[in-house]
């Protein structure tokens, strides 16, 4: 059975070291698991009055890729110590209304990753998007951690990661997160 992923990068920035390990794990999924890139790009700032007149298109879209997908990879920056505003913003956004939470993420498998150009990679912000995925029900695989340090020395000037050690471990991470997705689905 063919899995189908959804990974969503929480940068913005045209070269992001997010995006450019979301598209190399793209690259490395193993035979029969497929990676759809989403982006965050277009959702707006949440706003109930916004919420009121309709969800955005943005969002639905969003919403919609995971919640047919048998499996998310999150690809996190951390800023400050922390969990990206605009990617838990885009999150928050996707648990509206509350009545869509288990459509979207009720049991869905979630990993984690991410790169940041400082010396501890992502370990903050993933552990600061714990609660979070707990709050909505996810199921986080736990099977693995990948934290990128020093990203400016394993991805290019457009964000293309050319590593060859980090690209390694990002396949093993990947094969074993969409393995452990199969074998829950037996």
């Amino acid at each position: 059975m063919a899995l189908r992923l959804v990974g969503i990068s929480g940068s913005l920035r045209r070269h992001s070291y997010n995006a450019g390990l979301l598209r190399a794990a793209q690259a490395a999924m193993p035979e029969g698991t497929s990676l759809a890139i989403h982006s965050i790009a277009g959702v707006p700032l949440y706003n109930a009055d916004v919420e009121a007149e309709g969800i955005p298109d943005a969002v639905t879209v969003l919403k919609d890729a995971v919640a047919e997908a048998d499996g998310v990879l999150l690809v996190t920056p951390e800023y400050n110590n922390g969990v990206p505003g605009v990617f838990k913003n885009a999150i928050d956004w996707m648990s509206r209304p509350a009545s869509d939470i288990p459509r979207v993420f009720g049991g869905k498998p979630v990993a984690l990753i991410g790169a940041s150009p400082g010396g501890f990679g992502t370990i903050l912000s993933q552990n600061g998007w714990l609660p979070t995925l707990r709050t909505l029900g996810t199921e986080l695989w736990t099977g693995g951690r990948l934290m990128v340090a020093k990203a400016g020395a394993v991805f290019d000037e457009e964000g293309n990661l050319v590593d060859d050690a980090i690209r390694e471990r990002l396949t093993h991470f990947v094969a074993a997160f969409a393995e452990s997705i199969s074998e829950s689905k037996k």
